[in-house]
């Protein structure tokens, strides 16, 4: 792509958490154009009637009109929507997508009215996203855990590997629940679809590519008091030096800008805001511990789904996603 030509944009689903995120991003976006944000509920009100950190940024209003004359298609919607929405919705072929649901995440789900989705994640997919038409965003969950285990599963040393995981109030969406009042979550966590939650397929799907003979992942998430961000610990059986261990992580992502392997313990207010994954490693007998962060809507959804765009549009895949972290 020219670097002198903007990349006409479209977001259907820009009145969520998720929507939001990507509209800051987007329209800070130096090689963006944001054509049109389509929400049929919220038609005709200012965007930042929904996103008041919007205010004074963006005239932009909500549209009930799908404009075909944009180059990609973000689809910010729920869960087994987005398949409705392209079965409902004939977008013209040369329009490529993104698609931050888990519609097309699993390999069997992957093709749908002639498009076939590749799973985005960069440090797994690079190659393969700098030619697709359509990509399927990983989960947040699912991006936090992949990254701190990939090195291992490519290596062929991946052994069980048990995992805790707490998240943000703003991964549980923006419609109200009974976990999600505030008076709920306040000086409160809970764990949650333990050993079930659905993006353990994704997880499994890509450890059983890397490293067809392989162990299971036990996950147990957790919900906490906080408004965004997911830090997770897993640990598994390895017979690497800590040292070693440092090497094989540094070596894997070493051409990779937004994943960061950190000699020091992480936090989650390095994260916050940012596109990054921080990774540190831990060494107790023979178990090797890997802390991952990230923050649950840009690196685990919008940023990285943005970071897609980038690299399929032949533009430096950090354009538009370096941001500062909200440290203090």
């Amino acid at each position: 792509m020219s670097s002198n030509k903007a990349i006409r944009v479209g977001i259907v689903g820009g009145a969520g958490y998720t929507g939001g995120e990507m509209l800051r991003i987007l329209l800070n976006h130096p090689a963006v154009d944001l054509v049109f944000v389509h929400s049929r509920s919220n038609a005709g009100a200012p965007i930042h009637t929904l996103h008041g950190d919007l205010f004074g940024e963006t005239d932009l209003r909500f549209s009930s009109e799908l404009n075909e004359n944009i180059d990609v298609l973000f689809l910010c919607v729920g869960h087994d929507e987005a398949k409705t929405f392209l079965l409902g919705n004939k977008i013209k072929k040369t329009i490529k997508i993104i698609d931050l649901s888990q519609d097309f995440r699993l390999s069997k789900d992957a093709e749908t009215e002639g498009r076939k989705f590749v799973y985005g994640l960069p440090e797994l997919n690079r190659d393969e996203i700098l030619e697709a038409k359509n990509i399927a965003n990983p989960g947040c969950f699912a991006t936090a855990i992949q990254l701190g285990i990939l090195p291992l599963a490519k290596a062929g040393i991946l052994n069980e590997v048990h995992t805790s995981g707490i998240t943000g109030a703003t991964g549980a969406g923006q419609q109200l629940q009974a976990t999600s009042h505030f008076s709920w979550r306040a000086n409160n966590i809970q764990a949650y679809k333990s050993l079930t939650h659905q993006h353990l397929n994704e997880i499994m799907q890509t450890i059983g590519n890397l490293q067809p003979v392989h162990k299971p992942l036990n996950f147990i998430p957790w919900r906490g008091d906080f408004t965004r961000g997911i830090y997770v610990t897993s640990y598994t059986h390895c017979d690497l030096k800590l040292k070693d261990a440092y090497d094989l992580y540094d070596s894997f992502y070493s051409k990779h800008p937004f994943t960061k392997v950190s000699n020091e313990m992480i936090d989650l207010k390095q994260v916050v805001n940012t596109n990054k994954c921080l990774l540190h490693l831990e060494k107790t007998d023979d178990k090797l511990i890997i802390h991952s962060v990230i923050d649950n809507l840009v690196k685990g959804a919008s940023g990285q789904a943005v970071q897609n765009m980038n690299l399929m549009f032949g533009l430096n895949e950090t354009e538009g996603l370096r941001l500062k972290a909200n440290y203090f």
